[in-house]
């Protein structure tokens, strides 16, 4: 019998995006079914939590649980602070990823794993490759004045995004066949459209009260909806006029724009072997209840950018 031939073994680095990061869901999955062998895994940011949550085995679940998601289910996971460096805790997302994936180490996955992290006193990047796995994605995503910094070890940790959106650098000591990048900070490919409104056919959601005895509509949950609301939208100042952009909306897409310039000076420096880019207009970065969109476009740009560098024949090549 003839021996099954040797899988190409791929190092992946995963961009950081917000919630354009679920493409990173689609593209794993297109590589695993095209037969590459992930042996390591580096990410920023949402690159780091997607990468993670593949190494510790429980990517399905993650999927399954994110992709039913609308916006009050997101909602529902911010808790909401005036103190502290940022305007979310971030105890409940994590707690709710815990309960999903379980505490694990770094050093126990079965993948190789990095997650991108920025020392803001030392003002450099930190590389988290053991210890907690949730004490490192939770650094990595901390974009500063949206989610509070992290302080581990006596430093202050932020989003990672902010000195390497994507981390090609933690791969180069990988004896993997090949790198593949997944940048989802690529150029627009058409102006991002208006933000829909909450609930289905423009109908407002009459979302659930939070406080005790609260049953008005109007109850705390719907007065942070209509806040975040009110500051993503784009509305025009007067009739006729082009629509000025939310709080949210600018703040994401000036930080998409400096992210993308800092990716474009990290691959000049450290290409990947092969490079899947996903545009930054798919979504704005806080639009999180679009997994099932971006996951598929996640698959279809791996399968694109695939095709087209090995002719719909990915064969292994060395570094």
């Amino acid at each position: 019998m003839n021996a099954e031939p040797a899988r190409t073994t791929v190092s992946l680095v995963l961009g950081s995006g917000g919630a354009r990061g679920y493409a990173h869901i689609g593209a794993i999955e297109e590589l695993l079914a095209q037969g590459f062998d992930i042996r390591s895994i580096s990410g920023s940011s949402m690159g780091a939590l997607i990468g993670g949550v593949h190494a510790t085995g429980k990517l399905d679940a993650y999927r399954d649980w994110v992709r039913p998601l609308q916006r009050y289910d997101v909602w529902r996971l911010l808790d909401l602070t005036l103190s502290g460096g940022g305007f979310i805790k971030g105890d409940r997302i994590m707690e709710a990823m815990r309960e999903l994936i379980g505490e694990v180490d770094i050093q126990s996955l079965p993948i190789a794993y990095t997650a991108v992290a920025v020392d803001l006193d030392a003002q450099r990047e930190v590389w988290f490759s053991h210890g907690p796995l949730f004490d490192a994605i939770r650094a990595s995503i901390a974009i500063p004045t949206l989610l509070r910094p992290c302080r581990y070890q006596g430093r202050l940790l932020v989003d990672g995004g902010l000195l390497n959106p994507l981390p090609v650098s933690p791969t180069l000591r990988d004896f993997t066949n090949l790198t593949i990048a997944v940048d989802v900070n690529g150029n627009p490919e058409s102006a991002p459209g208006p933000i829909p409104p909450v609930g289905v056919g423009g109908t407002p959601e009459m979302l659930p009260a939070d406080g005790e005895g609260d049953t008005h509509p109007q109850g705390y949950a719907r007065r942070i909806a209509e806040f975040i609301e009110a500051h993503m939208e784009r509305r025009p100042d007067a009739p006729g006029e082009p629509p000025e952009p939310g709080a949210f909306d600018l703040f994401g897409r000036s930080l998409d724009m400096v992210q993308a310039t800092l990716t474009r000076l990290k691959l000049a420096a450290q290409p990947p072997d092969l490079l899947i880019s996903v545009p930054r207009s798919a979504c704005a970065f806080y639009e999180f209840h679009r997994a099932d969109e971006l996951i598929e476009l996640g698959r279809q740009r791996t399968r694109e950018a695939l095709a087209r560098w090995s002719g719909g024949s990915a064969g292994p090549a060395l570094k």
